[in-house]
């Protein structure tokens, strides 16, 4: 059985951003005041998932990209009965896309060098995602589903690159929380 292999394009991007030295003083900058305010004491442990056992972030992407992926599939398919059910859907992945980067904050705060300059890529492209949803809902509520619509499956792309990193750092670079029980013993 063979596997399907990215793009060697994408991996050499992705590596470039691994180590791209030009994210460093951005890195130093924030890095003390996301330890104070996501990483560090009780709300750090809380945020990262400790109490879990592992990391809350993934499950709160999930439903912040499931809910802005349903909107976009009512968009598609659902006809102009379903525009109130895609406004709420892009408006409940806006009320928790908060607690989502705090927990990816938490997460940003351990993490080594090369893993914070791609984390810092990953939350700038996601919270410009988030205003992209935020113009859709906006859009939306004052009449426009059409240019709702059309907002969302942009959010939906600039998601996309945001998500692609965050897996990066989730599966390729291991970046997350897990209890010591998870360890491999072999």
């Amino acid at each position: 059985m063979s596997s399907i292999e990215p793009p060697a394009s994408l991996v050499d991007w992705t590596l470039r951003l691994e180590n791209a030295s030009a994210l460093d003083k951005p890195v130093s900058l924030i890095e003390p005041e996301i330890e104070a305010l996501f990483g560090s004491g009780l709300r750090g442990s809380l945020l990262r998932g400790d109490w879990l056992g592992h990391a809350v972030h993934p499950v709160l992407t999930d439903f912040v990209l499931g809910s802005w992926t349903s909107a976009t599939v009512l968009d598609v398919f659902g006809g102009p009965d379903s525009a109130s059910s895609a406004r709420k859907l892009v408006g409940a992945g806006l009320l928790v896309v908060g607690p989502t980067a705090w927990t990816g904050w938490a997460q940003w705060s351990g993490s080594e060098l090369r893993d914070k300059r791609v984390g810092l890529v990953h939350a700038a492209t996601n919270g410009l995602a988030a205003g992209i949803y935020a113009a859709s809902w906006i859009a939306r509520r004052r009449g426009s589903h059409s240019a709702g619509a059309g907002l969302a499956v942009a959010g939906a792309a600039v998601a996309g690159v945001g998500g692609y990193l965050g897996g990066h750092l989730a599966s390729a670079r291991h970046v997350a929380s897990r209890d010591a029980a998870y360890a491999d013993t072999d």
